[in-house]
Parts: structure tokens; C-alpha cells; sequence
């Protein structure tokens, strides 16, 4: 895991180093390389970074969210994760049936204006009880759009039809190892403009079957590399140990390839803060081993054990 945390660790110290200053669609300013590549054996620990504390349940219960197909976060607040929240809040605070205080910039002003924070606060509060306890108002003002889980399971056709990919790359692993065409892709050029609370950033991987190992890449136009990209890291790793178990292989590698690799402004203090920390041993990932189907896995199926990071670095979210 030494190895594997070090490929984080130098792409950090990469960008602080030679990355491009640029504007970004939230406004706060990155510094930025285009195209880079990680790798990652999965053989030598799970690939959860130890230079600071990473909410591994958070990934768990988000990934299981995609491989459902879901697109509500109702099903995550369940699991009291509110990584989503944003994006489903702000379509309710834009709405006519919103009738609290003025939400206007919601995402910026909570991180500079106390006053501010504190009715964002309380509205955030009353939207994630309402979501949780009214089916009619989850509907409305849960549902994300056609975003991972629906291009994952439910994507749907100029014809009218749909297709299962997750289903279907597992179908070909099993039945046809060797093919280059285990491919999922989120990208879908009809949704992203319209029908979507945010483009995806992860927007394709394919599996790869040698030696009996199962590995997976993944393209990511779109890398915040201080808050997503070890969530990135840890879920698409899960991911491909899930499959891999499911088609009585043992999990091989996990590249992450990106494309616009970005450190915020606003979080290069936190990047030297974790860089003047020294990696720790890997976790170890634990499957409830009588579970067949990935997707029949629950929380309480996937533990990890041997966990011992640094404390966590807080840095605000750019929205």
C-alpha cells in the first residue's frame, strides 16, 4: 500500500509543482494538469489513503447507491450519507413550492457567511427530514436525473429500450474473459445537458481479465484530487473486487486515468498538511463471502479491517 498511497502523494506534489493556473465552473480557481495515470495493486491491500481519514462507508453505501441504479438520495440519507445533498437541495430551493429564507448562491455563502450558514443549516435540515418521510416531496426533489446509476443499469436507447451495462460486463467477463469490450460508460451526450444534477466526472471504465485477475480502468475527465479522487480510488476499487468475487476471480489492478487533474486554490494548504504526513500499512477489504451476486451485497456485507489513518483534513466543497 506504501507503493499504491505513493501514486496519490506524487501526482499531488505533481500538479502543486508544474500545474497550469486556470478558472473553473465554480469560480474558486485551480491549479491543473491535463491527462495523467495511477495505478494501483490491489494484491498488496485495499487502496484506502492513510495520509488522512477517508469515510469508507460513505464509499460503500454511494457505490452500492450506482450498482442499484438509483438515483434518489433518499436511499443514501438512509445510510446518512450526504455527499449528494447539494445538488438535490438546490432544485428545492429554486422551486415555487420553497418558501423559506432567500438560498441564493447556497453553496459559497455557507462556507464564508456565518449568519448564513446557520439558516442554510436549519433549511438543509428540514429537506433531509421531508426527503426521508415523504414520498411525494422525495420524488419531486430527490431524484438527481440520469445520473451513474441510470446510465449503469437503466440506459435507454433511440429506440426506446434500455440496457443493463453493469449486468451485461459481468455477463462477459464470465462467459468471454478475453473480449476488449467490457465497457460501462456514464457519459451520455443526449442527458448530460438537461437531464442530469451533474455531468459525471467518472465517465467510462473497462475490466480487463489475465492470470486469473480481474482489473479495471478508469477514464475520469474531471479529478478534484484533494476531496474526490480518493473517494474515486477507494469505490472503484471496491467495485472491482465486488466483480471479481462475483466471477471467481482475484482482483488485480485498478488504473486511474484522468483528464483535467485539479487541486482548488482553497485546499493547497490542506494538500501540504497531508503531504507532510507518512503513508501508513493498508486496510484490508472483507466480503461477506456467501453473497453470490454483487448485486445482492448490503452495508453490513463489506467491512474493512486494520484501518489505522491519520486524523481527517477538512476543506469546503466547490459547488
Amino acid at each position: 500500500m506504501l507503493k499504491n498511497e505513493q501514486a496519490y502523494l506524487d501526482l499531488c506534489r505533481y500538479v502543486m509543482e508544474e500545474g497550469t493556473e486556470k478558472s473553473d465552473r465554480t469560480g474558486t480557481g485551480t491549479f491543473s494538469v491535463f491527462g495523467h495515470q495511477m495505478r494501483f495493486n490491489l494484491q498488496d491491500g485495499f487502496p484506502l489513503l492513510t495520509t488522512k481519514r477517508i469515510p469508507f462507508r460513505l464509499i460503500a453505501s454511494e457505490l452500492l447507491w450506482f450498482m442499484r441504479g438509483d438515483t434518489n438520495i433518499r436511499y443514501l440519507l438512509k445510510h446518512n450519507n450526504n455527499i449528494w445533498n447539494e445538488w438535490a437541495f438546490q432544485k428545492w430551493v429554486e422551486s415555487e413550492e420553497y418558501v423559506g429564507p432567500n438560498m441564493t448562491d447556497f453553496g459559497r455563502r455557507s462556507q464564508k457567511d456565518e449568519a448564513f450558514k446557520e439558516r442554510y443549516d436549519e433549511q438543509m435540515k428540514i429537506f433531509k427530514e421531508r426527503i426521508l418521510t415523504d414520498d411525494s416531496f422525495a420524488e419531486r426533489y430527490g431524484d438527481l436525473g440520469a445520473v451513474y446509476g441510470k446510465q449503469w443499469r437503466d440506459w435507454r436507447t433511440s429506440q426506446g429500450e434500455t440496457i443493463d451495462q453493469l449486468k451485461n460486463v459481468i455477463e462477459g467477463i464470465r462467459s468471454n474473459p478475453d473480449s476488449r469490450r467490457h465497457i460501462v460508460t456514464a457519459w451520455n451526450p443526449e442527458d448530460v445537458p438537461s437531464n442530469m444534477a451533474l455531468p459525471p466526472c467518472h465517465t467510462m471504465f473497462q475490466f480487463y481479465v489475465a492470470d486469473g485477475k480481474l482489473s479495471c480502468q478508469l477514464y475520469q475527465r474531471s479529478a478534484d484530487i484533494f476531496l474526490g479522487v480518493p473517494f474515486n480510488i477507494a469505490s472503484y476499487a471496491l467495485l472491482t473486487h465486488l466483480i471479481a468475487h462475483e466471477c471467481g476471480l482475484k482482483p488485480g489492478e485498478f488504473v486511474h486515468t484522468l483528464g483535467d487533474a485539479h487541486i482548488y486554490t482553497n485546499h493547497l494548504d490542506q494538500i501540504k498538511e497531508q503531504l507532510s504526513r507518512s503513508p501508513k500499512e493498508a486496510p484490508r477489504l472483507l466480503l461477506n463471502e456467501d453473497i453470490e451476486s454483487v448485486f445482492d451485497f448490503e452495508m453490513e456485507d463489506i467491512k474493512i479491517e486494520g484501518y489505522d489513518p491519520h486524523p481527517g483534513i477538512k476543506a469546503p466543497v466547490a459547488v
